[in-house]
């Protein structure tokens, strides 16, 4: 009875750890390669969003912004900011994000949720660190993100088509509003 109870407890637990590896994706998607000889410390800081998918958690928010900066552990601090018109109120969540490999590869895995992380892949980003284009693990969600609350239209079409050769549907972009 004893060794069916155990049997019981791990197959259970083996059960719980399949469930929460499927709903942790922090994958990437087929066929694209996230930033290689990537230098956290350039990436920190304040970034601004200007499109992204729409999706439940940002639904409704205008002025959004992320600032990353490292936590005592070493991890990533997450701050995601925006202004939800409908509400008309500021929302914040607070997260950390930790690689998925070396640090020199842009795969982080990020979670506001304790145990649960989702895919945060950096996957084009110019020398200078001010424009930023990152994929989810899928193609339903994507970030374009930027230093300065707008980006030039070179750089606007440059990323959109990298987008759309990898897959996304990029009539779906939400321009950010900041004002």
């Amino acid at each position: 009875m004893k060794n069916k109870k155990i049997f019981l407890v791990l197959g259970m637990a083996a059960l719980a750890l399949g469930v929460f590896q499927s709903c942790s994706g922090v994958g990437i998607p087929d066929g694209v390669r996230a930033v290689q000889n990537f230098e956290k410390d350039k990436y920190l800081g304040k970034w601004y969003e200007i499109a992204r998918f729409d999706y439940r958690f940002e639904r409704n928010l205008d002025n959004t912004t992320a600032e990353y900066s490292v936590n005592a552990d070493g991890t990533i601090k997450v701050l995601n900011k925006g202004y939800n018109f409908k509400k008309q109120m500021w929302d914040s969540a607070e997260g950390k994000a930790k690689f998925v490999g070396s640090e020199n590869e842009a795969r982080l895995k990020v979670s506001f949720f304790g145990l649960f992380y989702a895919g945060y892949n950096v996957v084009d980003i110019d020398k200078d660190y001010q424009t930023a284009l990152v994929y989810g693990s899928s193609t339903k969600y994507i970030w374009i993100l930027s230093r300065t609350k707008t980006i030039d239209n070179d750089t606007k079409n440059r990323l959109i088509q990298k987008a759309k050769e990898d897959g996304y549907d990029v009539s779906q972009f939400i321009w950010v509003k900041h004002d």
